[in-house]
């Protein structure tokens, strides 16, 4: 059977005698259908589930939008979601109830089933505090009912996490590899490195809703997201010879995330990276391998990289190092790792200058901030140049040259913070 996957491997393999740095952009493309309709080879049809956790905090209830508008946003994610995909909505306060259904299990989406969680959803008011750690804990307990589903989370919140630090980690961790989260702060009150950290670990995004009116169309965009991924368990396999190592593999395109301190090792020389569920998409990954330098004309295979779904390789592909005293060939830097290094030198500048701006260190936030107009600009990142220009007055983004706003509405910079790991792809 011919696999949905397949790999491509960007680089140029030249390295000048003495060096031992190989990189590489891997393309993988997944051309699965939408879950519902089963795989090729797979027992009956894929199962969903789908948990949707909502802030009920003392202060979703000021202003009253926010509550309205997330009642309506989570109505209209549970009138998006395909018939037969088992759910649960939980309430978040200080604790965490599954308000529908009421109970430790879920229940699958029909025409009766989504009317009676809009119902309990049309009931949720503000009372509590936040403690998204056990919100987290109640989602892995109900996806745990469906252990061979595709487990989906989202996660809305308006406020700072009240737990302490040990205990939100320690929930966060449990839930690796049992369940993804998209999740999703509304007004400026909550912190975007909670949110992030829970986003990384769970293979999600992080983004800042800058108006409750936009949470419905956020929340049925997750939700058609979802829903269109067919395959779970799918990780990138990364074979080394012997005296090599992975320096890094990040995901570079749709957004920038660090996957390498979540590797699981196979044998002595093969790691596995794992990339969540997968629909008919693409995604950009850079891999940095170190090798034995040589000081001679010499070719070796610097690494394989494959897909593996549920324990099986599906597809694979070489990257080489060739040594060469030819220096218009070494010099050289493939097109698609010099774009992707700068999207992702991009996302930490914008953090770095943030950080830095909220600390009082406006000389810093100064030149990372241009630095990052200057990279948004040369790599046609029109997006994130649009946002920058809401912190920043740009006066020549050739040459990085920003002044800092005064005024500055902080879920600007929120915006700006969550949305700077978004990278546009590479004109091939």
């Amino acid at each position: 059977m011919t696999t949905p996957f397949t790999v491509e491997v960007f680089q140029n393999e030249y390295l000048a005698h003495g060096h031992g740095e190989v990189h590489a952009v891997v393309t993988v493309r997944g051309a699965y259908g939408p879950a519902p309709a089963g795989l090729p080879g797979q027992r009956g049809p894929v199962e969903l589930a789908e948990v949707i956790m909502l802030d009920c905090s003392g202060s979703m209830g000021s202003p009253r939008t926010k509550i309205v508008e997330m009642r309506r946003a989570a109505e209209a994610a549970v009138d998006a979601l395909p018939d037969g995909t088992w759910f649960a909505i939980v309430r978040g306060s200080g604790i965490a109830e599954a308000v529908y259904p009421a109970g430790r299990e879920l229940v699958r989406a029909d025409e009766r089933t989504r009317a009676a969680a809009k119902e309990r959803i049309g009931l949720l008011d503000a009372d509590g505090g936040t403690a998204i750690g056990r919100w987290l804990t109640r989602a892995r307990e109900l996806m745990a009912t469906r252990p061979d589903a595709i487990h989906h989370a989202i996660l809305l919140t308006d406020g700072r996490n009240g737990e302490h630090a040990a205990e939100f980690d320690e929930a966060v961790a449990a839930c690796v590899g049992r369940f993804q989260c998209d999740c999703r702060g509304v007004g400026a009150d909550w912190r975007v490195d909670e949110l992030r950290h829970v986003a990384t670990a769970l293979l999600g995004t992080v983004d800042a809703v800058r108006s409750p009116h936009d949470l419905a169309a956020d929340f049925q965009a997750m939700i058609s997201t979802a829903t269109n991924r067919a395959v779970d368990r799918v990780s990138l396999r990364v074979w080394t010879p012997r005296n090599s190592a992975v320096r890094f593999l990040r995901q570079v395109a749709p957004f920038v995330a660090d996957l390498t301190g979540s590797a699981t090792r196979v044998d002595d020389l093969t790691v596995d990276y794992p990339t969540g569920a997968w629909g008919a998409e693409s995604r950009d990954y850079h891999l940095c391998v170190t090798v034995p330098s040589r000081m001679d004309d010499m070719e070796m295979l610097a690494a394989q990289v494959g897909v593996v779904v549920s324990g099986q390789v599906r597809c694979r592909e070489r990257v080489r190092a060739v040594w060469t005293s030819d220096a218009s060939l070494s010099t050289q830097i493939a097109p698609e790792v010099a774009h992707y290094t700068g999207q992702a030198e991009l996302a930490q500048a914008i953090q770095e200058g943030l950080r830095a701006r909220r600390d009082g260190d406006e000389a810093t936030a100064t030149i990372k901030l241009g630095r990052s107009a200057q990279l948004a600009r040369q790599s046609g990142n029109e997006g994130t140049y649009h946002l920058l220009q809401h912190v920043v007055d740009i006066e020549d983004a050739s040459t990085g040259t920003v002044r800092l706003k005064r005024n500055v509405d902080t879920i600007d910079e929120m915006v700006l913070d969550t949305r700077s790991t978004r990278t546009v792809r590479v004109n091939r």
